[in-house]
Parts: C-alpha cells; sequence; structure tokens
C-alpha cells in the first residue's frame, strides 16, 4: 500500500513539474519574440534617423575600434626541434 502512495506522489509531482515547465517554456518564447522585435524598431529606428541627419548618426556611433590581432596559422606555433 505504502508504495501505491509513493507511485501516486511521485506521479503528482512529475506532472506539476511537467506543467511549470511548460509555462516557463511560453514566457521564455514571449520574452524572446519580444526581444527580436526591439530589435527589428531599433534597428529601423536608427536607419530612419541615418536618413534625416546623415552626419548627426555618424557622431552619435562610438567609433570601432581597429584589431591589432591578426591570424596565426596553427602550424607556425608548432615546436622548431621536430
Amino acid at each position: 500500500m505504502v508504495l501505491w502512495g509513493f507511485a501516486t506522489v511521485t506521479l503528482l509531482v512529475a506532472l506539476a513539474a511537467l506543467v511549470l515547465a511548460r509555462r516557463v517554456s511560453r514566457k521564455l518564447e514571449a520574452l524572446t519574440q519580444s526581444y527580436w522585435e526591439l530589435r527589428y524598431d531599433y534597428t529601423r529606428l536608427r536607419s530612419q534617423m541615418t536618413r534625416l541627419d546623415p552626419d548627426e548618426a555618424e557622431a552619435a556611433q562610438p567609433p570601432t575600434a581597429q584589431s591589432t590581432v591578426t591570424f596565426v596559422p596553427l602550424a607556425s606555433m608548432k615546436k622548431k626541434n621536430e
């Protein structure tokens, strides 16, 4: 009898976890959708600002730093005495 009670409690816990996982999944999907809508609107508004005043839009953007790191092939990193 104890075994059936334990199985019932385990089943209820599993169902509760399933419901919770589905709820979290729906929230994550809504959050992801909101993020991509915000990115789309931001990019659209930035392009509109660039068309309205190109000089000011360039001044508002931070300058991009040139990378000083160059490609180093792995073959050149082998030990010379091998």
